[in-house]
């Protein structure tokens, strides 16, 4: 792959090449097949974001196999979703890995500067629901996004969430995350003029459902500009985050 690479570049040097059907190219480079999985080694130059692993039901040796892998190919920066601390050691023992706990993620190498257009703000109903939030918040960091954090302000004490309007208000994008009823993510869609993004969490008594309450409530919401991603889903909601917080790079190629 990378002599291919290289006779392209060297192509587009010459003159042979044009710049764009190089891009075009590059992009239609798939993956590399390691056997057990192929690593999307494009991804980031095609949809502007490396590819995320997904550690649940993969064992140690496969995720350590995928992110040398993706290591080979370039990429300086690997986000390790659903990670188990048992993982995360074996893991940590052939990649220079940092374990979030509270996350249940696992980063190897360093983290980017921001580099987004503004403040990705980070907001729960309740202590219980951290564990979701901190992957939403580290996904969007890793990604790139400056993260502010707001941990238990929901709508059980309102006077909590009014307190903290500025930096609600100041946000680019917000990730509303809350289980009971789901109510934080319509309280603050109708006060920001961003776009929230609402994450139901499993957290809450019978009724509940596993979330599935604060997720129908948080699809109905009356408030313009609430989008709701699946239950417990903090890295999608991180992911989207951080694409909205980067549009404006649209504008610049």
């Amino acid at each position: 792959m990378k002599d291919d690479i290289r006779t392209l570049l060297e192509g587009v040097r010459s003159g042979a090449v044009p710049v764009e059907e190089a891009v075009l190219q590059l992009k239609r480079r798939p993956f590399e097949d390691i056997g057990y999985a192929k690593v999307d080694t494009h991804r980031k130059l095609r949809q502007g974001t490396a590819e995320v692993i997904y550690g649940a039901g993969k064992t140690p040796e496969q995720i350590a196999g995928i992110a040398a892998a993706m290591r080979q190919s370039g990429q300086e920066t690997i986000l390790i979703t659903r990670l188990s601390p048992e993982a995360a050691e074996e893991v940590g023992r052939s990649h220079p890995l940092r374990y979030e706990r509270l996350a249940r993620c696992g980063v190897i190498g360093p983290m980017p500067e921001p580099d987004g257009l503004g403040k990705v703000v980070v907001a729960t109903g309740g202590t219980s629901d951290i564990p979701v939030a901190e992957e939403a918040a580290l996904t969007a960091a890793v990604l790139g996004s400056e993260v502010l954090r707001l941990y238990d302000v929901g709508v059980a004490g309102l006077h909590r969430t009014l307190a903290h309007l500025d930096e609600l208000m100041s946000a680019s994008v917000v990730i509303a995350i809350a289980g009971m009823e789901g109510a934080l993510a319509s309280v603050i869609g109708g006060m920001v003029d961003c776009p929230v993004i609402a994450v139901p969490t499993s957290v809450g008594y019978g009724a509940s459902f596993g979330g599935l309450s604060a997720l129908l409530s948080m699809l109905n919401s009356c408030a313009s500009g609430v989008s709701v991603v699946n239950i417990d889903n903090g890295f999608g909601a991180g992911y989207l985050a951080n694409r909205i917080n980067h549009m404006h790079r649209k504008g610049e190629h």
